[in-house]
């Protein structure tokens, strides 16, 4: 019989002792650069409209890769969250300063003039504005839509406080993918994001986008070395299922600053893999999971982005077939 006694849940701490040695070689990326690359074009570009990307704000270390390879990647809303999630870089205050009500037009200005194929619009939570932005949100999308109809948009969006009306104003504005991440497992969650998000409530948001939307991908994120368990990832995948969520990223936490949580430990890509796996066995139409994969990483990815274009062509062909 044995007397090892069950290890105690780990629970992840600002101020935290981080994993002994260096980071894992994995981690390590190229830095965007060189000469004329798409990822200045796309920087120049948003600088010039005052714009703002979650890539930088949120210090991404795929930006390169992610810009240079097609994928462009544009924060709404301003700069400012209205909330305070212990893993996030975005300065917060409860009183942001108003959305820019030129902003729809603005996006939908630049995203044209990059030649871009894929472009995901995400944004800091505003829980000051009465809707959280979703119609912000989706006049963004329409305006896209108008001046390049082939272009895929992928919102990845806050739970708008749980408010499904305006889940559904997002739903049903012509976007590709409904993108919002429930970020950790369910034990975790009061320790890692703002008390105003929830995971029972971060579900109920992608199951109501596929019911006002049918024909919408929704996708989510998992955010792994917060402390979580293998079983507890697994259950999280299927409670995914249960609502309908067609695709899951999985990445690494990395600290942002020293004022963040410390990382519990690094993830090896095996396991990501085995995650992978699993996830596929479970029925998602799409997975990424490795250790620098983030939320909005490669978004453009071959895979997802021809399965939408095969969709709306067969969805094309029957409504000429009935015509």
């Amino acid at each position: 019989m044995s007397t090892t006694e069950p290890r105690p849940p780990v629970i992840p701490k600002v101020g935290g002792p981080m994993p002994e040695g260096r980071r894992p070689d994995w981690f390590h990326v190229p830095a965007p650069g060189g000469s004329h690359t798409r990822f200045e074009e796309l920087r120049d570009s948003l600088r010039e409209l005052d714009l703002h990307t979650v890539c930088e704000e949120a210090q991404c270390p795929n930006i390169g890769e992610c810009w240079n390879g097609g994928t462009g990647t544009i924060m709404l809303l301003g700069d400012t969250c209205t909330r305070g999630c212990k893993f996030c870089a975005v300065k917060t205050s409860q009183a942001p300063p108003p959305a820019d009500p030129f902003e729809p037009l603005k996006t939908a200005e630049a995203v044209a003039r990059w030649g871009i194929n894929y472009v995901v619009l995400t944004s800091v939570d505003r829980d000051d504005m009465p809707d959280g932005g979703a119609d912000h949100f989706a006049q963004t999308v329409e305006y896209i839509k108008l001046r390049k109809p082939e272009m895929l948009v992928e919102c990845l969006v806050s739970d708008f406080r749980g408010d499904l009306a305006a889940v559904e104003r997002l739903a049903t504005s012509g976007l590709d993918v409904y993108a919002h991440n429930v970020e950790t497992v369910e034990r975790l969650q009061k320790y890692v994001r703002d008390k105003r998000a929830s995971y029972t409530q971060s579900l109920r948001v992608l199951a109501h986008a596929k019911a006002a939307q049918p024909t919408v991908y929704t996708k989510t994120s998992l955010m792994l070395g917060l402390g979580e368990e293998e079983e507890e990832v697994l259950e999280a995948m299927r409670d995914m299922r249960a609502h309908n969520v067609d695709v899951l990223t999985l990445g690494q936490y990395l600290r942002p600053t020293d004022h963040h949580l410390a990382v519990v430990e690094y993830v090896t890509p095996e396991k990501f893999d085995f995650f992978r796996k699993k996830g596929e066995e479970m029925g998602f139409k799409y997975v990424a999971s490795g250790p620098l994969v983030r939320s909005s990483y490669k978004a453009g990815e071959f895979f997802l982005e021809n399965e939408l274009k095969r969709v709306k062509a067969e969805r094309t062909a029957e409504q000429e077939a009935m015509a």
